[in-house]
């Protein structure tokens, strides 16, 4: 596999140092500057609107390989037309857009580096140019030096993580950015709600249902399991409730990523969690109350199938959401 990524990288390094070089500097140094002051001040503009300027055919050859230049450019090339199908670029756009989000709002700002998107269905003429044949890409365009492959950003080794694209753009640049995950103020207003309004029900309650231990373990309970459903982060993330398939019109509630996931998912992971809960209680109960004989067996079989049939689910989904998950119960 490494040597098939060195064998693309080559010639796509030789490709962009030759384009850097074909465009030499503007023979007038008045008409340099003037050029550049242009160029920074249309980018900041763009910058202030989008945190990643969105560029055709022109404007990445004016903005990007045409000098004069004193900026460093982070440009991604990715396809996010619905009809490409293409995961990855989608997350990986989530990413980058952090990424800006970060350097834009971050005290030390300048116009030092700008962040850009090229489109395949928008711009293909600049993936023939470059030869860029996969996507999502990032690479780096700088003034100061000629590009390297060290200015291709390695996605097999470091992933599609906003802090390794940070931490890659300050080997490049050494400007460092830290990142700040984006936050659902909705969801945390909701959730700061709905603890104001537990707490001031528990101050009116008497002081045997404070100490209620079966109170304080459904809470307990209730809370661990919309945390490994993965409710808050998708909160946090802002992800959408499920997502039809453009091309046979069915409505997906299960993320096929294992890095991504519906919030129907998250209600779904959850009801299973519940039941294996459940089934455990029933077990218990079972195996510690004074029923008749006929009726423990009868809570017994019940708790055994919960558990079993629910938790054989989760491991499916599982093995669904991750390719090659190695374990199974029951069922595929």
């Amino acid at each position: 596999m490494a040597v098939l990524w060195w064998l693309w990288h080559i010639p796509l390094t030789v490709v962009v140092a030759l384009l850097l070089m074909a465009h030499g500097a503007p023979s007038d140094p008045a008409q340099g500057k003037k050029v550049l002051a242009e160029k920074v001040s249309q980018l900041m503009d763009w910058t202030k609107k989008n945190r990643v300027i969105r560029m055709n055919d022109t404007m990445f050859y004016h903005f990007v390989l045409e000098p004069p230049r004193n900026y460093s450019m982070i440009v991604m090339f990715t396809a996010l037309h619905e009809l490409r199908q293409c995961v990855m670029c989608k997350h990986a756009a989530e990413e980058f857009h952090i990424l800006a989000n970060s350097w834009q709002h971050s005290s030390k700002f300048t116009n030092r580096i700008f962040f850009a998107m090229v489109d395949y269905d928008q711009s293909p003429e600049v993936f023939r140019t470059i030869q860029v044949v996969s996507v999502p890409n990032f690479l780096h365009f700088s003034a100061k030096r000629e590009f390297t492959s060290d200015d291709i950003y390695h996605l097999e080794g470091r992933g599609i993580i906003a802090e390794q694209m940070a931490k890659w753009v300050g080997e490049r640049t050494n400007v460092n950015i830290r990142i700040s995950q984006p936050t659902n103020d909705g969801g945390l207003f909701t959730l700061g709600t709905i603890l104001a309004l537990t707490g001031g029900l528990v101050s009116l309650l008497k002081s045997e249902f404070i100490f209620n231990k079966t109170l304080w373990a459904v809470l307990g309970l209730s809370f661990v399991t919309v945390m490994t459903s993965g409710q808050m982060w998708a909160h946090i993330k802002g992800a959408s409730f499920a997502q039809r398939d453009p091309r046979t019109g069915h409505m997906h509630y299960i993320h096929r990523a294992s890095y991504s996931q519906f919030v129907a998912e998250t209600c779904i992971i959850a009801l299973f969690n519940m039941c294996v809960f459940l089934g455990m209680v029933l077990l218990d109960k079972a195996a510690t109350s004074r029923m008749n004989v006929v009726k423990r067996k009868m809570v017994c079989l019940i708790g055994i199938c919960l558990v079993v049939i629910f938790f054989s689910w989760l491991l499916s989904l599982l093995r669904f959401k991750l390719r090659g998950y190695p374990y199974r119960f029951l069922m595929d």
